[in-house]
């Protein structure tokens, strides 16, 4: 299975690179964590935030094959623990399927993404800058993996 972050925005610091690629790179062959960066809209004085999302949309959309799986992180969505994400894992493995994790811009996701989503996900009611969230992301699934691996990595 491929696990591919499509998250809007580019150009991130050094810290959320090395991050997100530490806990990418831990992940194993059958587990493989991609990132997708999608430009952020150009955000103006005349245009409007449903529009930026919009644009921002198509994008994200074009990025994601058909026959994925598809998981738009929201704040609105639900919260798994670390145990629960593992449990998603376990089923999006037996799916045969890949999967996209769905990370919006500034203004989230537009109504076009939550549509094409078969799951809704939130990491936390905070609300947290973008850059962060690659690499909680990243940390999460390499953890749920190792619950499934019965690594101590996790310990409950």
């Amino acid at each position: 299975m491929k696990i591919n972050l499509v998250a809007v925005g580019t150009k991130m610091p050094a810290w959320v690179t090395q991050g997100f690629d530490e806990y990418s790179k831990r992940l194993p062959r059958e587990c493989q964590l991609q990132l997708v960066e999608i430009p952020a809209a150009k955000r103006g004085k005349t245009a409007q935030p449903e529009q930026w999302k919009k644009d921002e949309a198509s994008r994200i959309l074009m990025a994601i094959p058909d026959n994925h799986h598809v998981v738009a992180l929201e704040v609105d969505g639900k919260n798994w623990s670390t145990e629960q994400l593992s449990e998603q894992m376990q089923n999006w493995l037996s799916d045969g399927r890949d999967v996209s994790l769905m990370v919006g811009g500034p203004d989230g996701l537009d109504n076009s993404c939550l549509q094409r989503a078969s799951q809704k996900w939130s990491l936390s009611a905070l609300t947290l800058p973008h850059p962060l969230v690659r690499i909680v992301l990243a940390e999460q699934l390499y953890r749920a993996w190792t619950i499934l691996q019965n690594h101590p990595y996790h310990r409950s």
